[in-house]
């Protein structure tokens, strides 16, 4: 089972661990189910997909709070 994360704005692919490691290792179980539905992708073959914010974005969110209303804020 790989997890993968992504920005949820950009998309842009931050990284991938694909050691035999459990939910919470990684601390997703301290997510609420709300979270879990919107963060976490569960792919057929076993992999998950995590959104999180990269870098650039989060810069960007933080100088431009107006940008938070925004999907991809980076285009």
């Amino acid at each position: 089972m790989a997890i993968h994360y992504g920005c949820r704005h950009c998309q842009k692919t931050l990284g991938t661990v694909s050691n035999q490691v459990t939910h919470e290792e990684l601390g997703l179980h301290n997510l609420t189910s709300e979270e879990r539905d919107e963060l976490l992708t569960y792919m057929e073959n076993g992999s998950i997909h995590v959104k999180v914010v990269c870098e650039d974005c989060y810069a960007a969110l933080e100088n431009n709070p107006q940008l938070y209303g925004v999907s991809h804020i980076i285009q």
